[in-house]
């Protein structure tokens, strides 16, 4: 697998669904990295560009990246798929990972992990699906007829009450008869390859303009993200150790602690650790607005 860094791409092979039980039980040899293991391996990654240390925080991390995809089947897009845009993710954030920092690398890869794999979603689902369960292709093959019943000929949205009543009769949800109803109004899918002129001379696919971001924009973009990334890491410089432990577990670990769990282990009450968490969380916003300040940035939203 190419990943555009010099993290080497140590990875089982990972081909159709078929081969994904096979995959899933070969990253669970990998073993879990113990916290100063990580470190020293981060550090002569970063430090010395060793391959072999970049491999093994790959291939331990493996088993998150199968997590966090897992989180996106819903999207109707192969999980082998997913799993290897999450894995590129990995790279990336094993690539760009400061160890000293005092994060896990858990905690800060994730963030590529889940940035890879929806950014491929949104490449790949671009096009509403019809009839993918029961309810919805009897609701699709019934709601022509139920609204000439209730003399809805309107050709926008249904009135509340018309909508309540087919979802009621059909047993969907309201929210699936508003979608079909305009999906069905839109018509059909029409293919861009049809003739625009009788000549046959011409087709659709050339008039449309392309409104994606322009190169320089998507790099400018990617440039961004890093930033705001690197401006993260700074920001909890600003956190006192217990602050910044807490406010990882709150609301940065891939499975958040409760007060309960966090207050048994300072010796407070559960009262306390939301204070702290409260403060430390509006003291990250401090920091990050006086640093998007600094960088000339747009103030990041809480």
């Amino acid at each position: 697998m190419s990943n555009g860094s010099n993290v080497p791409a140590t990875i089982p092979a990972l081909g159709g669904d078929a081969s994904l039980n096979r995959y899933l039980s070969e990253i669970r040899k990998f073993p879990i990295l113990k916290p100063e293991e990580e470190y020293m391996l981060a550090k002569r990654y970063q430090e010395h560009g060793d391959p072999e240390a970049a491999a093994r925080l790959v291939t331990s991390h493996l088993r998150l990246v199968a997590k966090i995809a897992m989180g996106y089947r819903g999207y109707g897009l192969p999980v082998a798929e997913l799993i290897s845009e999450g894995n590129i993710g990995l790279m990336q954030g094993v690539k760009k990972f400061e160890p000293e920092r005092g994060f896990r690398l858990a905690t800060y890869a994730m963030w590529w992990i889940r940035a890879s794999i929806q950014e491929f979603i949104l490449r790949s689902w671009s096009l509403v699906k019809i009839g993918t369960t029961a309810a919805q292709k009897k609701l699709f093959f019934n709601l022509r007829r139920m609204k000439n019943n209730l003399e809805a000929f309107e050709d926008g949205d249904l009135h509340p009450d018309d909508v309540a009543k087919i979802a009621t009769d059909l047993g969907v949800s309201t929210d699936d008869v508003i979608s079909m109803n305009r999906r069905m109004a839109m018509g059909g899918d029409t293919s861009l390859n049809v003739s625009v002129n009788e000549d046959g001379e011409g087709q659709w696919q050339d008039w449309l303009a392309d409104e994606g971001p322009l190169q320089d924009e998507r790099i400018a973009n990617a440039q961004e993200t890093d930033l705001r990334h690197s401006m993260l890491l700074d920001a909890m410089d600003d956190l006192n150790d217990r602050e910044k432990h807490i406010l990882q577990e709150r609301r940065l670990a891939e499975e958040p602690k409760t007060l309960e769990e966090l207050s048994q282990v300072y010796g407070v009450s559960r009262e306390r650790v939301r204070q702290i968490e409260v403060r430390a969380f509006e003291k990250l916003q401090r920091a990050m607005m006086r640093l998007a300040g600094e960088k000339r940035l747009m103030p990041v939203a809480g």
